[in-house]
């Protein structure tokens, strides 16, 4: 089996080796049955690089919407994602989101004088998981601890665990009894939009509403109303649209939003997930296997 690498202008080594570890082997991409690319956004760089003897295209995100946008995602060659790899670092992500602002750390912690305690516990809440994939199920154990109860948001049918299952197209039968709302489901044009001054209204006065996934499934204009009216109770955001979030946009300066520059996935656990990610696909891929994180061109994650 042969595997082309393409790393853009300076070769990434950590995919290398997780190529040779499955047993495949590095070659010029004419000779390449396969590759696991590394490289820029562009969809037309994709397409330029796959050739008739390519039957696989393994992609370095968990999201893939711009080249599912752009039509790049085919049955032939098959398209896997990063989906799930990522899943244990983000979901630790959203965990300490929720903790910080149950205890009010975005107040009290930019604080320049004592002030009255205002924080609360976080055990026992209710959570709501939009989106139950890799991100959803590894959050869902770490919550076990805090006694949470939790309503997951999910097409399968299953999340082993919850008190409550409901369909995506039931998502906002959660929202009236959760505190937390957790946003963790793929962008595709379907979910894009789909919190907005409606999702807001039903939401308790009190909650907040955690996004981990993509900035593009919140209104943002509608996000910053429902924060500056108290309609919710705050909103933590490792995602935003738009992203960069510029300098001086409105969600900086409320006291109830609490934003990380997209840093969910720390670099060491990045790449970690993306090597374990090749090393299982390159193996299967040899085996004839089914692959992991194959991307579907109908529904575009």
């Amino acid at each position: 089996m042969t595997v082309a690498v393409h790393v853009g202008p300076e070769p990434v080594p950590v995919l290398i080796e997780a190529v040779e570890r499955a047993g495949g082997k590095v070659v010029p991409l004419e000779r390449a049955e396969a590759i696991v690319y590394y490289g820029s956004d562009e969809p037309a760089e994709i397409r330029a690089m796959i050739h008739g003897g390519v039957r696989w295209v393994q992609l370095p995100h968990a999201g893939v919407e711009r080249w599912a946008a752009a039509g790049v995602i085919t049955e032939q060659p098959v398209f896997t994602a990063a989906a799930g790899a990522y899943g244990p670092a983000v979901a630790e992500h959203a965990l300490a989101l929720m903790l910080a602002a149950a205890r009010g750390l975005h107040r009290h912690a930019r604080a320049t004088s004592w002030g009255p305690n205002t924080s609360k516990e976080f055990a026992g809440s209710t959570v709501s998981i939009v989106g139950f994939g890799g991100i959803g199920r590894a959050l869902m154990p770490m919550l076990e601890p805090f006694g949470c109860r939790v309503l997951a948001v999910t097409d399968r049918g299953e999340a082993p665990g919850a008190a409550e299952i409901v369909p995506r197209a039931r998502y906002r039968e959660t929202l009236p009894e959760a505190g937390y709302v957790v946003v963790a489901a793929p962008a595709t044009p379907q979910t894009r939009g789909m919190f907005g001054a409606r999702e807001f209204g039903l939401m308790r006065s009190d909650a907040w509403l955690v996004n981990v996934a993509r900035g593009g499934l919140v209104v943002t204009e509608d996000l910053v109303d429902a924060l500056r009216a108290g309609h919710i109770g705050g909103a933590a955001l490792d995602v935003t649209d738009p992203e960069p979030l510029p300098d001086g946009h409105p969600l900086w300066e409320l006291d109830n939003a609490l934003i990380t520059p997209h840093c969910a996935n720390p670099r060491e656990a990045y790449w970690r997930g993306l090597a374990e990610r090749v090393t299982a696909n390159v193996r299967r891929f040899a085996e004839g296997a089914p692959l992991e994180g194959v991307v579907s061109p109908s529904q575009g994650f």
